[in-house]
């Protein structure tokens, strides 16, 4: 051997002919069942690769390729794996020149059949599926550098080798259970098929560039559908985490959106399926954070919601075409709810993924597929009518529960544009109770910038809040502007809420928890004052009895009312404030325990049949409480003045009977106390005729006033938008006639060239033009 070596060094153009003559030989030994020289020959022909690495190794390659194919087409398990072990060593040489004429299409072919060897011995089957996978990695090594070989990355070839890796990847799945402990394992099984085949699936992945990802995992979703893998979840998962740690960061968007695309293919298989491969979005989507999602955000969420939407009228209407054929699949009810829960999750986690210019994009193109039920259908109606309507809703709020978790922005009216929180304000005005919950858990998530929200999970009265370790900012001015621009409409929510006969315990929280964490975040001395008259409001709310609320509903706003005031006392840290709100809760301890929250906020609320006499020690006094603030520089006539919550739209839109019949007549009083109101507050007239009556009879004239004014509010509310329009145009065209005419009578024409003045209508004659005549611009007039 050593001679050879030499002679083979000393004279490289004979390599060839040695390679001819030794493949020969091999081809007559194997015919012969001569096995002894067939592993010389092969012996021979190794060491003459491994020492002649100059530029004609490309003359000796071909006999060698050709013995190992000889050798890999027996069928000795001996002989398969000795001429798969020549070729990995050969795979691992460094070839300086390309070659231009070598075919690896039969070795992809053959390896990938000893991949799935189904041999009767199950030792030598291991050993012929090993050797299969060590050939495909061989394959892979040597083509995937060279430009000019056949591309490996082809479907024909990857449709072969990506199935037998991850058959061999499955079948390790299957035995693992029963292996022995890794204590126990000798050296010769710590090297396994399934850890073999990882890190040479790894590796293929590895080497993918941006355009191969597609034809490495179109296969491997054809194998999990094929065989059925998605159901079981934890193998399909298990692959994807393979490849989204193996390919290269900046592709993984490619493998996510690939994953879309099938979800949207598989949208009629059963709901095993689709949350299969939801699930194993959801991992993905995990590990792309580090890298990136790709362009395609919103295409991301896009698909998610459409699955959500199918899936719910599947539900609903038992069938995947909406017609009940014998021949259509049965839909189960639970697997459609774990997939339903499976998207939230999802969508959440790809959320989570997003910086918060993203992510506040997201929350508006959530908000905007939400169907508002006698607004817009954003999503077409479909057959499964208001129920499904009202699932979708759930639903959505559901996914923006998980977008919101978490948020946090330092400027809040950037985050919060108008177009998210007016239509999801106006899903707190809505019946259902469960809406209203999921509203004000996102309200919650978007406000709570300091993790306070655990600390207001429960509704109590702490006579010390420090206990409570509250994190509070000094409120910047975006969020005075936003509680400038937004506050009116948070109060009027949290008012309504409180008043809705479905609220329940859990509603109840939610609404303390929301007005703590306003208090902490974003309160100055005129957010204070509002919430004070605001929990006030809520105190009258449950006294009056116009509402008709049951008693439960009655005590729990009282008892919120003072575990809120509590807690503003002592956060405002007014000694003579907080002095007069314990007063009253000791008093109400000994009294009349069923208005504080420690007996209604429990599994068996303590109540009493009735509430009749709810009156004098019992009840926060707003006359007190504005006399003691007053005397710390609070806004004292603000104080003064009952909240009343405004009348809007809204209302129209829930449906519901109109709160603006009960309290049009303080729509304005209210107006004047918003600040940005205070310049369009109509001026009233005031005549010698109206000072007269006001002497004369005071209350007759109070009634009528009220009854003008309600005409107005009525007939702007109910009136069509020409009349409103044709209306006010009548007025103004009226006060222009008027000056015209105050005009003529007081400016007298410019003198006309004759020297003599024009009589009244003579001004066309006149060059020069009068003043009141030139058009200035809008802007120019003061």
């Amino acid at each position: 051997m050593e001679k050879l070596t030499f002679y083979a060094l000393s004279a490289p153009e004979k390599l060839d002919r040695i390679g001819a003559y030794l493949s020969e030989r091999l081809s007559r030994d194997v015919a012969r069942h001569r096995y002894g020289y067939v592993c010389i020959a092969m012996e021979a022909l190794d060491q003459l690769l491994m020492a002649c690495h100059c530029q004609s190794i490309n003359l000796f390659v071909e006999s060698f390729l050709k013995m190992v194919r000889k050798l890999l087409e027996s069928d000795k398990p001996s002989l398969q794996i000795l001429g798969t072990n020549s070729f990995v060593k050969f795979a691992n040489i460094e070839e300086d020149t390309p070659s231009y004429h070598r075919s690896y299409d039969f070795f992809v072919s053959r390896f990938s059949e000893m991949c799935h060897s189904s041999y009767e011995d199950p030792d030598i089957r291991t050993k012929i599926r090993m050797a299969g996978i060590k050939g495909l990695q061989g394959v892979v090594r040597k083509t995937v550098n060279d430009e000019l070989q056949a591309n490996i990355w082809d479907p024909q070839h990857m449709d072969k080798i990506v199935p037998s890796l991850l058959f061999n990847l499955q079948s390790g799945e299957r035995t693992e259970s029963r292996s022995p402990s890794p204590l126990q394992a000798s050296e010769k099984e710590k090297e396994s098929p399934v850890e073999l085949t990882e890190r040479c699936f790894r590796e293929l992945l590895g080497r993918a560039a941006y355009g191969n990802i597609k034809n490495a995992i179109t296969p491997v979703l054809m194998h999990l559908d094929n065989h059925s893998l998605w159901e079981g979840k934890t193998f399909a998962v298990r692959c994807f985490k393979i490849i989204m740690y193996s390919i290269q960061s900046q592709h993984s968007h490619l493998v996510i959106q690939q994953l879309l695309g099938h979800l949207d293919a598989n949208s009629k298989n059963s709901a095993t399926v689709r949350a299969g491969i939801v699930e194993v979005l959801l991992e993905a989507a995990a590990i792309a954070a580090s890298g990136s999602v790709g362009p395609t955000v919103l295409e991301v969420f896009n698909t998610l919601l459409r699955q959500l939407r199918l899936s719910v009228d599947y539900e609903l209407t038992g069938s995947y075409d909406g017609s009940t054929n014998i021949g259509t699949k049965i839909i189960k009810a639970h697997e459609e709810r774990q997939l339903q829960e499976a998207v939230i999750r999802t969508i959440g986690s790809f959320a989570n993924t997003l910086p918060t210019y993203q992510r506040s994009e997201v929350m508006l193109f959530i908000m905007g597929k939400i169907p508002v039920p006698g607004v817009h259908l954003a999503l077409p109606s479909t057959g499964s009518g208001p129920e499904g309507t009202r699932m979708i809703q759930v639903m959505l709020l559901k996914s923006l529960v998980q977008v919101t978790a978490g948020f946090q922005t330092t400027n809040m009216l950037t985050a919060l544009p108008s177009s998210f929180l007016e239509p999801l304000l106006s899903f707190s005005l809505t019946e259902d109770p469960e809406v209203r919950l999921l509203v004000l858990q996102i309200l919650l998530s978007l406000i709570d910038r300091h993790d306070n929200r655990p600390k207001f999970s429960n509704i109590n009265i702490i006579s010390d809040i420090s206990v409570l370790k509250l994190k509070v900012d000094k409120c910047s001015r975006q969020d005075n502007l936003f509680m400038k621009k937004h506050g009116q409409q948070l109060y009027r929510h949290i008012y309504l809420g409180c008043k809705e006969q479905s609220s329940g315990r859990q509603h109840y929280e939610t609404l303390f928890a929301l007005l703590g964490l306003l208090s902490v975040e974003l309160a100055n001395e005129e957010v204070v004052v509002d919430l004070i008259r605001l929990a006030l409001a809520l105190q009258d709310l449950a006294l009056s009895t116009d509402e008709a609320l049951p008693v439960y509903n009655r005590c729990a706003v009282h008892a919120l009312a003072a575990a809120y005031l509590n807690l503003i006392c002592q956060l405002t840290t007014v000694p003579a404030f907080c002095q007069h709100i314990h007063e009253v809760i000791e008093v109400r301890q000994k009294e009349s325990p069923f208005l504080l929250p420690e007996d209604v906020f429990i599994d068996h609320p303590k109540l009493p049949s009735s509430l009749e006499k709810v009156e004098g020690d019992v009840l926060f006094l707003q006359s007190k409480i504005t006399e003691v603030l007053g005397g710390s520089g609070y806004n004292t006539e603000r104080l003064a003045t009952p909240y009343v919550p405004q009348y809007t739209d809204e209302d129209r839109l829930s449906k519901r009977k109109s709160i603006g019949e009960t309290i049009s007549v303080q729509v304005e009083v209210e107006s004047r106390n918003s600040p940005e109101k205070e310049e369009r507050t109509p001026a009233e007239e005031i005549t010698f005729e109206t000072l007269k009556n006001a002497i004369v009879d005071s209350v007759g004239m109070e009634e009528q006033e009220r009854e003008r004014r309600r005409q107005v509010v009525e007939k702007f509310q109910k009136a069509p938008f020409e009349e409103i329009a044709a209306h006010c145009g009548a007025r103004a065209t009226l006060l222009q006639s008027k000056l015209n005419q105050i005009f003529e009578i007081t400016i007298r024409p410019p003198p006309s060239p004759s020297g003599t003045i024009s009589s009244g209508y003579g001004q066309t004659q006149s060059r020069s033009v009068p003043i009141y005549e030139m058009k200035f611009p809008d802007l120019c007039v003061y």
